[in-house]
């Protein structure tokens, strides 16, 4: 039996995503993500929050550099990934990376869309304040690299 590497992710992103193109003008995009759970310790209140590097390829990049932004909430999958480099000095590094496969915007729709005048009725703020979610794949199979 094969193992399984499967990593979910919901976290706010520590800044813009940085776009990269390598040769065959293939884009990379890498990013912080900042994930936060919080817990009871001697009566306080507590908050720990973990950061994890985030990178996507292709098309999905492309999406991430037009869409995401510092702040925005969004919800990842993708798999674990460790590799080696050598720093400026010459010494052997290693870093863990979530290779994304998918990402979701979350947010209220207004969210998504530049600020307009306030709503004329009640209904209207119902719908502008209701949970919008945006869903993004990396998809192999047409190899246009578009997510969609």
């Amino acid at each position: 039996m094969s193992g399984i590497n499967k990593v979910i992710l919901v976290g706010h992103l520590g800044k813009d995503p940085e776009i990269r193109y390598l040769e065959g003008n293939v884009s990379v995009a890498s990013f912080p993500l900042a994930t936060s759970e919080s817990f009871n310790k001697d009566g306080r209140k507590v908050e720990q929050t973990e950061w994890h590097n985030i990178v996507m390829w292709r098309g999905l990049a492309d999406v991430a550099a037009k869409y995401l932004t510092k702040g925005r909430l969004v919800y990842i999958e993708g798999r674990l990934r460790t590799r080696t480099y050598e720093d400026k000095e010459g010494i052997r590094r290693y870093t863990t990376e979530v290779v994304a496969e998918n990402f979701t915007l979350l947010g209220r729709k207004s969210d998504f869309e530049p600020p307009a005048q306030a709503p004329a009725s009640t209904a209207d703020k119902a719908v502008e304040n209701k949970e919008q979610q945006v869903d993004f794949k990396e998809l192999d199979d047409d190899n246009d690299g578009l997510p969609f």
